[in-house]
């Protein structure tokens, strides 16, 4: 394994000393003031000004920087600034009192785990793995049990991360026995061992694969062996700007945000 438990403590204490300073929005202007405690409203939805921070799954990673550039755009006054990481290492943060608004986790579970610190969820997407391959896919991988060749390198999310999770849920219901080369801390760290060619195949979102076409290929997974990773979101209570923080939540259930996280290869909640 290419990250021991020790390792993956120093990721996770890596990322609450980053998000216990100040971050800058995502492809905005640093230098305007926090209006976090403003009352004005948002021009075009009444939406409170604020600069929002929202945790989110890092399966999330590119969608959401188109997403939370067309609610600024929505909203003048409003920054959003994303902290992507594995969904486990999130909701560590949440319980840490890391200064958040919302979180957005990549299983239910996750949220269940913070349900005394998180406004009621709301389901705003939905996901399914598919076999991230070597571009050209060398070793032709067609379908999971191929998985269990002992001369093919294949790399996993780790068990903890909801990737892993329903990783092994897929293989175990398939009586699939895979012995990878390397257990990563989020989806994205699966994806890139495949990109870079350290491993011949892994099990990732499809949106993962999607996102680099040039890199890496996809591999179907039958929906009768497959497994539907489901995104909830939630306004955190410890949030110093709650309405700011519920509006965006609400936001991503609108048609203008599902057709950004659609046309991104996200299934419809």
């Amino acid at each position: 394994m290419s990250l021991t438990f020790t390792r993956r403590r120093a990721a996770a204490a890596v990322l609450t000393a980053a998000l216990l300073v100040p971050l800058s929005a995502c492809g905005n202007d640093d230098s305007e003031k926090d209006t976090g405690s403003a009352k004005a409203s948002g021009a075009a939805t009444g939406a409170p000004q604020a600069n929002l921070t929202v945790l989110a799954a890092v399966s999330l990673t590119d969608v959401f920087k188109k997403a939370g550039a067309a609610y600024e755009k929505k909203n003048p006054g409003t920054k959003i600034t994303f902290a992507f990481a594995g969904s486990q290492e999130l909701v560590a943060q949440v319980k840490q009192g890391a200064p958040a608004d919302a979180l957005v986790t990549a299983d239910t579970k996750s949220m269940n785990g913070v349900k005394a610190d998180a406004a009621t969820s709301t389901v705003i997407a939905r996901n399914r793995l598919v076999i991230a391959t070597v571009q050209g896919n060398p070793h032709k991988v067609d379908e999971l049990k191929d998985l269990a060749d002992s001369k093919l390198k294949v790399v996993l999310a780790a068990p903890e991360v909801p990737a892993g999770k329903y990783s092994k849920k897929v293989l175990d219901a398939q009586k699939i026995a895979v012995k990878p080369v390397s257990q990563e801390p989020n989806v994205r760290a699966v994806l890139s061992k495949v990109e870079l060619g350290e491993a011949d195949a892994g099990l990732v979102y499809k949106t993962d694969a999607e996102a680099a076409p040039d890199k890496v290929d996809a591999v179907e997974i039958p929906d009768a062996q497959n497994a539907i990773a489901e995104y909830p979101a939630a306004a955190l209570k410890q949030s110093k700007n709650a309405e700011a923080a519920a509006a965006f939540v609400a936001w991503l259930s609108t048609p203008e945000a599902q057709k950004i996280l659609q046309d991104a290869g996200f299934q419809k909640p």
